[in-house]
């Protein structure tokens, strides 16, 4: 059953236009799926998931992962521990910015519209769409999800992610944006606890704040990291706390850019462009390396990469991770794991 959409926004009031849609192209020119075909028949190791909570850490260089070590940052390192993981992912190649980023998280799509990617080069709220910037109607996984009955929410702690909402309106039916991170997670927690929904998309800003006033990878900014692993253990514990959550809810965590100094826009910087990849739930994989999983994918070492051959895994992943755990068609005109080659489920 759908339920009823809401809405809320603590800081500004929005301008809200419809779009959704589909659109061809894949990378490397092969042609991506655009059948919104029925799952086959049959049992998969995904069954036990009906829920996917997806995280989005702004600004989370995986090192500071490591500097901080499990005794200052458990819950990452939960993750890590029972979950299948890479700290080697990336961004898309052609930005290491927040928009960018994002909208390739929700489509699947690289950024270039030229080659079939989204279109979203800006990194502010220009009161545009997505289809605008690509030129066309794009789709997302909130369209997939909602689509075939689902019930979706995007929580943000930046304001310009009502991109998305005027975007994508008629398939969010929960958009909340809050700059306090703390607040932004008690109201993730409290409807996971009231009313869950079928995809759920957090943002949370907390280390690229710090990391632009006060310097990526310095001692703020892993005190921002430290903060933030306290509210990723608040969704954790709520999941763990309720049977039917921790049985049937899959995480998957990236990030949409890292970053050093002050600023993480060199996107032919390793340290903006690498970004962690983590999946927790049931059925996972745990403790495993996604690249071990994912046969389909190599491991970048330090490159920066482009989008022929065989690729890292990247942080665009994660909408047709979303759709494939869930038995959902393919985000249609999605290129980034099109063939659904990520593999973190036993």
């Amino acid at each position: 059953m759908i339920l009823r959409r809401t809405v809320l926004i603590s800081c500004l009031g929005l301008t809200l236009v419809v779009g959704v849609g589909a659109a061809s192209n894949d990378v490397a020119g092969t042609p991506a799926p655009t059948a919104a075909t029925a799952p086959a028949a049959g049992r998969s190791a995904d069954d036990a998931v009906n829920r996917v909570v997806a995280i989005s850490v702004d600004g989370l260089n995986p090192q500071a992962i490591r500097r901080l070590g499990r005794s200052r940052t458990p819950n990452f390192h939960r993750l890590m521990r029972q979950g299948a993981v890479t700290l080697n992912a990336r961004t898309a190649r052609e930005q290491t910015r927040t928009l960018p980023n994002h909208t390739g998280m929700l489509t699947g799509r690289r950024i270039d519209a030229r080659r079939g990617g989204h279109g979203v080069t800006f990194n502010s709220d220009t009161g545009t769409t997505v289809h605008r910037a690509a030129g066309h109607r794009v789709a997302s996984v909130f369209d997939v999800v909602h689509g075939h009955g689902g019930s979706t929410a995007l929580f943000a702690a930046k304001t310009k992610f009502a991109l998305f909402q005027r975007t994508w309106r008629p398939t969010i039916d929960r958009f909340t944006v809050d700059p306090d991170n703390s607040r932004l997670v008690s109201a993730v927690t409290g409807e996971l606890r009231r009313a869950p929904r079928t995809f759920t998309f957090v943002h949370l800003s907390l280390p690229d704040q710090v990391g632009h006033s006060r310097g990526f990878m310095g001692a703020a900014y892993l005190r921002a990291v430290r903060r933030t692993d306290r509210l990723l253990g608040r969704i954790l514990s709520t999941l763990r706390s309720r049977p039917s959550l921790r049985k049937h809810t899959l995480v998957v965590l990236t990030a949409d850019h890292g970053g050093r100094g002050t600023s993480h826009g060199n996107a032919r910087r390793l340290a903006n462009y690498r970004v962690p990849f983590m999946v927790w739930g049931p059925g996972v994989a745990a403790g495993k390396n996604l690249y071990r999983l994912s046969a389909r994918y190599r491991s970048p070492g330090s490159a920066r990469t482009r989008y022929s051959g065989r690729q890292p895994i990247r942080n665009g992943d994660l909408a047709n991770v979303v759709t494939d755990v869930l038995d959902l068609p393919r985000v249609p005109g999605s290129q980034l794991n099109a063939r659904r080659g990520l593999h973190a489920i036993r």
